[in-house]
């Protein structure tokens, strides 16, 4: 198939998992840390398969510490933002944070950073306040509050394996070594009523929009490049907003503004 319809079905699958997160916890089928729980392992699950597909031996377990904390960070935060936050917003959220927080490594890690890089971050950024402002002063901040730590989650998890030999295989390990620990945050925490619905939802989360969402992914991002995968996955917070159309969630024009800036400013940064 060609190469466009790859990408294509790839954004599709993660702009899925908030339409999938949104429907069974938004609605209550399901409580957010059973829904995250339940993801990540059918996640795992179906990520090992994939690697006992390819006949490659598993990488080293040692030195993924940052990486499954920023994966375990991303999937509750996920989860737990979506029990009142629209699948646009959530989206939007989550990938200005994940381009700032690079950004931010960037900086920690003294690299050398560009003068669009800087304009970029700064229009992301500026989009998220946009978004978040309202919500502020109105005291229903929580929800985004998550978002944005499931962002932050997600670009430490990114800039955690930016650097592997074989993307596909660091992320089934990761999702492995994650369950034991996702499931004792579930215990402490503690878990709601579960429909079947919900868990079903959440099963299809984690195999096919994430497990083999992150599979097709990694096929086609050498031949993407860095760039062109950047501007790809711009796609995702305007798939997951018009998805929500049909959930009965509005496109208003703040979140027009804020969705200008953020992906504005992610494609200034990608050139």
């Amino acid at each position: 198939m060609p190469l466009a319809v790859w990408t294509a079905l790839a954004m599709l699958a993660f702009a899925g998992n908030s339409i999938l997160n949104r429907i069974a916890v938004g609605a209550g089928a399901i409580d957010a840390q059973s829904f995250a729980l339940i993801r990540l392992v059918s996640g795992a699950v179906m990520l090992a398969l994939v690697m006992l597909g390819r006949k490659q031996s598993w990488p080293a377990l040692r030195g993924r510490g940052q990486a499954v904390l920023g994966l375990l960070v991303y999937l509750f935060g996920f989860s737990a933002a979506y029990v009142s936050l629209s699948a646009g917003t959530g989206a939007l959220i989550l990938f200005g944070m994940v381009q700032v927080t690079m950004f931010a490594g960037a900086l920690l890690a003294g690299e050398a950073v560009a003068a669009k890089r800087w304009a970029g971050a700064g229009l992301a950024l500026a989009g998220l306040v946009v978004l978040l402002a309202p919500k502020l002063a109105l005291g229903g901040l929580w929800p985004m509050l998550a978002m944005t730590a499931a962002g932050v989650g997600w670009g430490i998890y990114s800039l955690a394996g930016r650097r592997t030999g074989d993307p596909l295989a660091a992320t089934a390990v990761n999702f492995v070594l994650a369950v034991p620990v996702a499931a004792m945050i579930w215990a402490i925490w503690g878990g709601g009523d579960w429909q079947l619905r919900g868990v079903g939802l959440a099963m299809l989360s984690g195999a096919v929009t994430s497990g083999l969402g992150y599979a097709l992914w990694y096929r086609v991002l050498p031949q993407l490049g860095a760039s062109r995968a950047a501007v790809a996955q711009l796609t995702v917070p305007v798939l997951a907003a018009t998805a929500g159309l049909a959930l009965g969630e509005p496109i208003g024009l703040r979140f027009a503004i804020a969705a200008v800036l953020v992906l504005g400013g992610v494609a200034l940064a990608s050139r």
